[in-house]
């Protein structure tokens, strides 16, 4: 048996890095309307004319989380520009995901960062994973994030290899409901949906993640025409640079799937950006094979992926699309298939004994 670990310190630099333009003169994190500093993250002015609505924080229910009440458990997740620990509070024993991100980068990832500060902090949302406070120290952002014990979609769908239909349903609602919250309630386009940026936990949820390179628009209706996200899982007009929406994610979301039926993704493997822009712009889009999934699951697929973005559904009539009722009297149980198919849930025991892995 393991020796137990002791919990350690969360792993912040005992310097300031130099960001000063960013900074104000008592050393608070400052980009456009958004403070950050050690005792959390303000959003302060209104958005200016034209500009979309201004971004108003949820209430949250832990404004009393510091620093300085966090253990460090262990690394969960790394990234270009700093990394994800699992923490403790010590004194509710609760755990979270801490983002740790080194402010000395480059302004695009910063713009990101500041973006995905304001999204995450204004969302409250049963199928958008909490963000439940912001700190910024020494030149570090400290992001604490709802712990989702199950890892992702694309950590889980390593393990199954392929997700039956039943259950697929069941996940495919909670990330819609998902993407109608934001879509249609916060006018977030969330741009880069894909397996690793979905989570799931114990209980059988599953919550979208990750809104570095989301955008904010003015009304459901409206159009973005910047480039960022994940190339493979883009719609053919974000691909080839054009305006885009809403709509966006619905061709992501079935992407995303028909990878997890058939545990491939639904491209072949390309050699360049521009082999894949050629398949997804100028071929036609991706199916369900019929001889293997029901006619309400290709449909479903169908109704995604149409290369002309007009001709996707949109989140709320996907809701009610046959394919998510088909199983509706299975009584579909998420929380024991997540647990006993192998995702890497229970990785510390009730009792809190860390084992060193």
């Amino acid at each position: 048996m393991a020796k137990p670990r002791k919990p350690g310190k969360l792993a912040l630099p005992s310097h300031e890095t130099t960001i000063g333009k960013f900074l104000t003169q008592s050393g608070t994190f400052k980009d456009g309307d958004l403070l950050v500093n050690k005792d959390g993250l303000r959003i302060v002015s209104q958005s200016e004319e034209g500009e979309a609505p201004p971004i108003e924080p949820e209430p949250v229910d832990h404004n009393q989380l510091s620093l300085d009440d966090l253990d460090a458990i262990k690394v969960i997740g790394k990234g270009s520009s700093g990394n994800v620990q699992l923490v403790r509070h010590k004194w509710t024993g609760q755990f979270f995901a801490l983002k740790v991100i080194q402010l000395n980068i480059q302004d695009n990832i910063r713009r990101q960062i500041a973006q995905e500060l304001k999204i995450s902090l204004s969302t409250q949302c049963p199928y958008v994973v909490a963000c439940c406070q912001c700190f910024y120290v020494n030149g570090v952002i400290s992001i604490v994030l709802e712990y989702m014990d199950g890892g992702s979609l694309s950590d889980f769908l390593k393990t199954v290899k392929t997700i039956p239909e039943a259950y697929l349903a069941a996940i495919c609602k909670q990330v819609l409901e998902g993407l109608m919250y934001l879509h249609h309630e916060k006018h977030i386009i969330h741009r880069d949906l894909k397996p690793s940026n979905i989570l799931i936990n114990h209980m059988g949820e599953v919550k979208i993640s990750d809104f570095g390179v989301s955008a904010i628009i003015a009304s459901s209706s409206a159009q973005r025409d910047t480039f960022t996200g994940t190339y493979n899982y883009m719609a053919p007009e974000r691909i080839s640079g054009q305006k885009h929406g809403n709509m966006s994610d619905i061709w992501s979301l079935g992407l995303v799937m028909l990878e997890l039926a058939t545990g491939e993704f639904p491209y072949p493997p390309r050699e360049s950006f521009y082999e894949l822009l050629e398949a997804v712009v100028d071929h036609p889009p991706p199916s369900a094979p019929s001889d293997q999934f029901s006619e309400e699951f290709c449909s479903f697929v169908s109704a995604c992926i149409q290369k002309n973005a007009s001709d996707r559904s949109s989140a709320q009539i996907l809701l009610n699309h046959p394919f998510l009722r088909m199983y509706d009297d299975l009584n579909i149980d998420l929380a024991s298939y997540f647990t006993t198919a192998g995702s890497p849930l229970a990785t510390f025991n009730s009792s809190n004994r860390y084992d060193d892995r």
